[in-house]
């Protein structure tokens, strides 16, 4: 049994986290999954089905070596077909980190882009944000990491909360200082912050675990509401 699950009060939740070729985070998030509660599992990014899972997670790294865009090859991967129909079927929730992010925004499942950062530069630090009413230090590294929508776009996702995280000193350029956004249901998130990166003492940061304790009690909640389904498909009551 790995450490962080025996040490870890468990929840029952299930989580998937998706490896692509040029996936580097995937071990450090199954990681903060499992230290949340999670029992997880890689999942490659050929499947074709994530239904069974309580959260489904796109870790950080360069998936497809970020060619012609971050995000850009990784969308055609059967695993977002999958990922995509496990939305529709309200199935559960939805994690997107950094290259994750990027993967969602250009999936469809987000909107929005993340483009170059204003000083085009890779940018590879700890980041103040605001997250719920209080401030966290999570570290941040990438280079397409400036959030990017039209006018109209940025109107509808203020008018909606879909803002999950904001800069407090914006680094990259992102527009209104968003560091991650939910979809309309709040089902999916993405972030370019790291918070898998945050969840041990001995590496100097735990805010991170902040970000996995709210996932975790938000899905619990939706799973006992009766909102999620099972992999037939059929709500659970």
């Amino acid at each position: 049994m790995n450490i962080c699950s025996a040490l870890h009060l468990k929840t029952g939740l299930k989580a998937a986290v998706v490896v692509f070729l040029g996936t580097n985070c995937e071990k450090e998030t199954k990681m903060a999954l499992e230290m949340a509660g999670f029992s997880t599992e890689y999942v490659f990014h050929t499947e074709k089905s994530l239904q069974g899972y309580d959260l489904v997670v796109l870790p950080g790294g360069f998936s497809f070596g970020d060619y012609i865009r971050a995000g850009r090859l990784a969308k055609l991967s059967p695993v977002i077909e999958a990922l995509k129909e496990y939305v529709k079927l309200n199935s559960g929730f939805v994690l997107g980190i950094c290259n994750g992010f990027q993967i969602l925004c250009e999936a469809g499942l987000l909107p929005g882009a993340l483009i170059e950062n204003i000083k085009t530069k890779f940018i590879s630090e700890d980041s103040t944000l605001f997250f719920r009413g209080g401030e966290i230090i999570i570290p941040i590294a990438h280079k397409e990491g400036c959030f990017w929508a039209d006018s109209n776009v940025i109107e509808n996702i203020e008018k909606n909360n879909m803002v999950f995280l904001r800069y407090k000193n914006n680094p990259n350029g992102s527009i209104n200082d968003i560091a991650g956004l939910y979809d309309s249901e709040k089902h999916i998130i993405g972030m370019m912050p790291h918070p898998e990166r945050a969840v041990l003492s001995q590496c100097g940061l735990v805010d991170g675990t902040k970000i996995f304790e709210f996932i975790k009690a938000e899905l619990l909640n939706f799973k006992k509401s009766g909102l999620a389904v099972k992999s037939s498909g059929k709500r659970v009551e």
